[in-house]
């Protein structure tokens, strides 16, 4: 999971519920001072949320760009469900698609650029061909943040396999003492903990799943041409780096390596990873 640097957001930056045809989505909302030049919208991982992306939002606007992160159905401050139906890839692409059609029509003059960090980049894959297939792409981009081609390295599947497993039998509080023995008192652990508690069994379950089994999707999305950006760290324990490298190839993406990151460069090296988005959107824009 993703460790936000800070937890407080910095000034400017708007905490409420998105209304949208497919329900309300909590999101942290920032415009730029003037004008915007675009509007991101920011799909966390598994396990994540909005707050994965906090210290990506004030670089973000700063150049020039509305940003606005988002916690998926069932993830820590938006309402899930028990039904399995709505956490397969589908309903959750289809998620996305009404938050960019709200944010659409909620002052943006352009498609959105969407940003998927890792399960976040299969299910913002999956609303792109999603879009595609019923005529229309919505995004005027999509960045793949350390999210691959298919599913996560064989380590990881049997990671999110025993989690699964887990979750009915011992329960989000005590699987939680289970991933996490070590217990401090920071700030930073206690929302960690909180936010674990908050998500959704169901989801976790669920997307999981989507992580142990979700096929090579890569030619359908070269096929609908939309301008792509796979961006990364350094070092990648859920899809390894040669694997990214081979994946942009095929996509002909924008390929970019954030130094000093491993999985999360959104939260381990947020001004650079900022800065390499907008210079992204600037030549798609261009």
């Amino acid at each position: 999971m993703s460790r936000p640097p800070f937890l407080v957001p910095p000034s400017g930056v708007r905490a409420y519920p998105l209304a949208t045809r497919r329900g309300e989505f909590a999101v942290l909302d920032i415009e730029p001072g003037g004008p915007p030049a675009g509007t991101a919208l920011l799909v966390p991982g598994f396990t994540g949320s909005k707050e994965d992306f906090i210290a990506l939002l004030e670089p973000i606007a700063a150049a020039g760009y509305r940003a606005v992160a988002v916690d998926g159905r069932g993830q820590y401050e938006s309402t899930g469900d028990l039904a399995r139906r709505s956490y397969g890839l589908g309903a959750l692409a289809e998620d996305v698609l009404a938050q960019a059609e709200s944010l659409s029509g909620a002052g943006s003059v352009t498609a959105p650029h969407l940003v998927g960090h890792s399960l976040g980049g299969l299910i913002a894959r999956g609303a792109v061909l999603r879009s595609a297939a019923a005529g229309r792409v919505p995004f005027a981009s999509l960045t793949l943040m350390a999210s691959g081609a298919g599913r996560v390295a064989a380590g990881q599947r049997w990671r999110a396999r025993a989690l699964s497993f887990g979750l009915p039998l011992l329960g989000q509080r005590r699987l939680w003492g289970l991933l996490q023995p070590k217990a401090d008192t920071s700030e930073s652990w206690e929302f960690l903990r909180r936010r674990w508690l908050a998500n959704s069994p169901a989801q976790l379950r669920h997307t999981g799943r989507t992580l142990r089994y979700e096929p090579d999707r890569v030619a359908a999305l070269a096929a609908t041409g939309l301008p792509v950006h796979v961006l990364s760290g350094e070092r990648d324990a859920a899809w390894p780096v040669p694997e990214l490298d081979l994946m942009a190839e095929r996509l002909r993406a924008r390929r970019t390596v954030i130094e000093g990151a491993e999985h999360s460069p959104n939260a381990e090296r947020p001004a650079a990873t900022a800065a390499a988005l907008a210079a992204f959107w600037g030549s798609v824009s261009g």
